[in-house]
Formats: structure tokens, sequence, C-alpha cells
């Protein structure tokens, strides 16, 4: 495919830091770039902590495993996300409850959290979907004034902000995820970031196998190994040293795009004034949810890959048990479309992805 959705950009220091951990032979769980990507991060989303870990998915589960979160307690999440969001949920035994989405900025809607809430409800995860923040003065309210726990889900949002202030600095606990489709990358790996010192305790015993702090080899819980390599590290430290590199050339091609759908017939998402939206995917809506596949096959057939939206969950087989409408969330889920995205796209590929949208007759 001669425009891809999304590829990585190694185009730092990737090749050298990756070397230099073969050369010193740390290439397991254990090396300084671990520590060094760590506390990068942290410094870059503006929090006092961060553990690294082995994905994105893992990440969330260890924040409901931090936070307590367990059999018999809920937890309100968007129905329009990835899979990972909700199946960290089960994994811990909680019941996802879904809410539906924003039609303009396509996030969780803060009016149905306030109607899902419940005496069983633990914590609210607030997904950036597709790099545009949350509304989080809503949410953050209503989670202190219901005394519930904040999870920021940021897979798909670093670098983005609301009022000034970026995602991930919300929550009570916070997820990353650097798979590598990911603004940035470590091939798999994912971080979990907290203001929390206990917290973050919490998620480094966890992670680690449940080993004891001070007790070589004793175990005193029934951990996990989450851990993050110091390979993988390596990686993500040379593309956190790029992401701002990364995100203003997104930024610039999800304006093209935009400026060039204009006043045609497909809706592109946009950013709502009081947020940084950093488009980790360039996504469109097709004023038909019949146009949609039939316009994926034209865009592939001249070279171009494209993918649907993330399908609501509440729709899939193990979460949809009994029948709830979310009009809105379906109606983005059917007619979006996600187009490419990635850094090394130039305005002429782009130019020619939207002549090729434009020509597309339903």
């Amino acid at each position: 495919m001669k425009y891809p959705v999304y590829q990585p950009a190694l185009t730092g220091r990737e090749k050298e830091y990756v070397n230099e951990c073969l050369d010193s032979t740390w290439i397991s769980s254990k090396g300084k770039f671990i520590q060094a990507f760590e506390q990068g991060f942290a410094s870059y989303t503006g929090t006092k902590y961060a553990a690294a870990v082995s994905n994105g998915t893992v990440a969330l589960h260890l924040a409901m495993l931090a936070l307590g979160i367990g059999e018999g307690d809920e937890v309100i999440v968007p129905t329009l996300t990835y899979i990972a969001s909700v199946n960290a949920i089960a994994y811990v035994g909680a019941t996802p409850v879904f809410v539906d989405s924003l039609p303009d900025t396509w996030q969780i809607d803060p009016a149905d959290v306030k109607r899902k809430i419940t005496l069983k409800t633990k914590a609210v995860m607030a997904v950036h979907l597709y790099g545009h923040p949350c509304q989080m003065d809503e949410i953050v309210a209503i989670c202190k004034s219901n005394r519930l726990f904040l999870i920021e889900d940021c897979a798909e949002a670093i670098g983005s902000s609301f009022n000034g202030k970026k995602v991930g600095g919300f929550g009570d606990i916070s997820t990353f995820s650097f798979f590598g489709n990911k603004t940035i990358t470590t091939g798999e790996g994912g971080m979990v970031i907290c203001a929390n010192e206990t917290l973050l305790d919490r998620v480094v015993h966890l992670k680690g196998q449940g080993l004891a702090k001070h007790r070589q080899y004793w175990h005193d819980i029934i951990g996990y190994n989450y851990r993050m390599t110091n390979i993988c590290a390596a990686i993500g430290l040379a593309q956190l040293e790029q992401v701002d590199t990364f995100v203003q050339r997104k930024k610039e091609i999800a304006l093209l795009y935009q400026a060039l759908l204009e006043n045609t017939a497909y809706a592109f998402h946009t950013a709502h004034p009081s947020v940084v939206h950093t488009y980790w995917m360039c996504s469109i809506l097709v004023p038909d949810s019949s146009h949609r596949d039939p316009l994926r096959l034209h865009l592939e057939k001249q070279g171009i890959e494209t993918r649907p939206l993330f399908y609501p969950v509440h729709t899939m087989p193990m979460y949809g048990k009994t029948y709830t409408a979310f009009p809105v969330a379906e109606d983005l889920g059917w007619r979006g479309l996600n187009l490419p995205s990635y850094p090394g796209l130039t305005d002429e590929d782009v130019t020619f992805i939207c002549e090729a949208i434009k020509s597309f007759k339903p």
C-alpha cells in the first residue's frame, strides 16, 4: 500500500540508543534507558511519577488493580473506544457501564455519565479518542462530587491538552500506549502515570511479579510480568525527543485535510476551541453509512489504506448481551473513517488522497 494509515517515523537517535543497549548487554527489564524514559515522560506530561510497562492494555489493567477496582464495582466507559479500554475493566471482574458520545467532539458525554452513576460506580474512564481530549472540566467535577476515581486512557492522545493542561494530568491515574501506530512508539509498550506515590508503588509492585521491595526473590502478592525492556525504552526515549515535531506535523496534515475537504459531503473531525487535538488519526464521516465501505474500496484501488472508526463496544457479542441504544456512538461508528496521518506524509500526498476521496461517486 503506497499510503498506509500509519507508519512510525524512526528518524532520531533510535539506532544509536538501541546499539548502546546491545553493546552494554542490558537488553531486558533493567538498564539506564528505562528510568530515563520514565523521567522524561513524567516531565513531558507534567506529572510526578511514571512507570513504563510492556503495552497499553496492561497499563490499563494495572490502573484498575492499583485503584482496587474489582468484583461488584462498576466503571463508566464510553462505548465508542478501542476494545482494550473495556477489556481492562472485565479483567478485574468489574462491570463496564457504557455511555454515549458527544456528536461534535466524539468524546464521552458528561450528561450520560451523570445518568449512569449508581451506588456501585467506582470510577469513570475518560478515553481521549483519536487525540481529541474529553471535556475534562465537567468530567473532573462529576468525579469529585460523587467521590469517584478518574482514569484517563490517553493511548491515542500524547501531547493533547484541555484548557492548556496536558491530558494524563487530570486523572487519579492515567495510561498511554506506544504501539507501532501511536504518535511515539516503542514497538510495543505503555506507561502509567500518576501524582500519588502510593499508587506508583502499587503499579511497580504489581508489574514486577509482586516482588517485595526490600527482600530479594521474595514475592508477597500475586503479580504480573508487565515490565518494559531497556531496548524498548531506548526507542521510546529517542521518540520522546521528537514528540513535538511529530505532533506539529500531524496537526499540519489535519489542517490540510480539513481545508481540502471543505465544502464537500465529508465532515472532518475538528478540534473544539478549548483543546489541543493531536490528531492521532485524521478521521472523517461519510454522509451515509452505506457509502463507507465502497469509499474504502475506491481508495484501496488507488493505494490508499483506510480503516473504520472503532465499532461501539456494546455491539460486540461479549458485551452486548442486553440491548441498549447509543445513537451518537453508533452513528459515528458506522459512518467514520480513518485516513493516512503519519508524520512522513507530504502535502502532495494529502492532496492526492483528498482528490481521490472527492472523485468517489456513491
